[in-house]
Parts: C-alpha cells; structure tokens; sequence
C-alpha cells in the first residue's frame, strides 16, 4: 500500500529537516513526500545551502505565495497529486515520536471497512509549559477510538474533531467527499470530518500513532487563535449550528485548575485564568465577526491573508 506525504511548509529549517529524517525512517515507508511551500524564492536560498544528500529524492515540491495559501485549498491540491492509497497530511514543525508513526496511522486508517481518516496522538515538547501540557493530554488521551454519528448527543462537537498536525486520509473517499474546503481560515481537518460523519463514516483517533507538537502561546496569541476557530464556526453554520462547544472549553478550564491544585501548581491558576479569559474573549468576537470593522478583524486574526479575499 503506498503513502504519500502531504506538508505545507514556510520558511524551512533544521526542523523540517528532522521531520523528513524521522519519517524516512518509519517502518511503513513514504512512497512520496508532497511538499506545499510557501514563497518560492525562501525554499531556493535554503536548498541551495543544504548538502548532496539532505532531502529525499522522492521528494516532490509545489510552491504558493503567501497571498494564495489557503489552509484547506493549498493541502487539497498537494492530495490531487498524489495517486496513493493513502495521504497523510502533517505539519512542518510536528515530529513523529517513534518509527511506528505512519504504520499506527494506516492501522487505525483501516481497521474498520467505515473509517475515512485517522488522526494522531500529539505529546508536549520537552521545553512545553504545565497547562498546555495538560490540555494536550484532555484534546489526547490514551486510548483509540472510532467516531460516528451516533456519538455526537454524548460527543458534541467532539465527534468532529481532528487534526491536520498529523492526519491519514483514505485517498479514495477523500476524493468521494469533495477533499477540503477551498477557502477557510482554519479548521479544514473538522470541516471534512464533520462531512465525513454525516455521510456515514467514522473518524479513527490512533493513540499509538504518536507525533510531537506543542505550542507555548501568549494570552494574546491564544485570542487571535480562538479568533479565527470562531470564524470558522461561524462561516460553516451547516457544520457547527446548534452544536455549542463552549462546554467543553469549561470542563476543559475546569479539570485543569483540579489538576493544578492536585500537583500542588496553585501559583499557575491565575495564569490558567488570564489564558482561559482571552480564548473565550476571541471566541466571542470571531462568533460576531460579521459586526466588527475590517480594521478591528485583521488586529483579531491570526491569518490575515484570508481577508484579503473576504468579504465582511
């Protein structure tokens, strides 16, 4: 069974570099690594540095400016170059924790005849701080599973969820379910997903498909990023309407200040706090987009090449 590749990239580096060496190294081999960068003439000064040998040669690279990358457009495009059987999406700074990574995800991929995509179980980096340690683990717990339909009155917005930081997507019913979203701020992996579900088919999260990805976001960052979730959400109401996902944020905000006090970590509550309070605060504004001024938005967002395009 061939698997292909699919990662976007922008400005790369030593990272990148170690993304591609771990993956060379999986017991499930890359037929094609499909590389989505951004800003030509950036990916020519850096190859022209590296040494004979560095990049795979079954590499292949397309390039975009910054004004045509699209989160769902630009990865639906690398998809249609390929013709394996499987195509996994990943980010450029994500790392695969062991050598199993792809073989866990193709497991899990086709471990019942209904899954159309599997997502992987994402760990802290070493240098990740406490609470966002923790939310990894409550986004990523231990143990696999299978979503369907008839999770979403338990689930919620849950049985949507799913991440193009490292993803597997069976090609044949990508393709069948009209790929990602062509234009969209953010959430293209939960977009299809979502469609996934309702047209009968399951979203397999791999526990034992292990990847490497964390951020240490600011309160400020942490607005702009739940600025633009809202967006989403608010762009996709045939997705999300009467789905409330403010609930699972509460619980999450909840289960973290036990945490806290549990490990003796009482001094980061009023940090959990201050982050907590600028999420919710960018997801309210992002809900209501429609009613800020143009101006107001691109302070708010996160990505502001997608308004270039949009119209308010």
């Amino acid at each position: 069974m061939k698997v292909d590749v699919v990662i976007p990239v922008y400005h790369p580096g030593k990272l990148f570099l170690e993304l591609l060496s771990r993956l060379r190294r999986q017991t499930c081999p890359v037929h094609r690594f499909i590389i989505m960068n951004t800003e030509k003439q950036l990916w020519e000064d850096w190859a022209v540095t590296l040494p004979a040998g560095a990049l795979p040669e079954n590499l292949s690279v397309f390039h975009v400016t910054k004004e045509e990358f699209d989160h769902g457009g630009t990865r639906d495009f690398g998809i249609r170059q390929s013709e394996a059987e499987v195509c996994v999406c990943m980010t450029h700074d994500a790392l695969p924790a062991d050598t199993h990574l792809l073989e866990q995800l193709t497991e899990a991929l086709f471990s019942r005849e209904d899954v159309a995509v599997s997502y992987a179980r994402q760990l802290p980096r070493k240098e990740c701080g406490v609470i966002e340690r923790y939310t990894r683990s409550f986004n990523y717990p231990q143990e696999s599973r299978i979503k369907t339909k008839e999770d979403l009155p338990r689930l919620g917005i849950k049985t949507y969820f799913c991440s193009n930081v490292c993803a597997a997507y069976r090609r044949d019913r990508y393709l069948e379910l009209g790929g990602f979203i062509r234009h969209t701020i953010f959430n293209e992996d939960m977009i299809f997903a979502a469609k996934a579900v309702e047209q009968g088919y399951g979203i397999a999260y791999a526990a034992d498909a292990l990847v490497i990805h964390s951020h240490n976001y600011s309160p400020v960052e942490q607005f702009k990023r739940n600025f633009d979730l809202a967006v989403s959400q608010a762009d996709h109401p045939e997705v999300f309407a009467g789905i409330r996902s403010e609930g699972e944020g509460i619980r999450l905000v909840k289960e973290t200040a036990g945490y806290l006090l549990k490990n003796k970590r009482a001094y980061l509550l009023p940090r959990l706090v201050c982050d907590s309070g600028f999420k919710y605060m960018g997801y309210l504004a992002g809900k209501r987009y429609r009613h800020l001024p143009r101006l107001v938005i691109r302070r708010c967002t996160m990505n502001r090449n997608y308004w270039r395009e949009k119209h308010v």
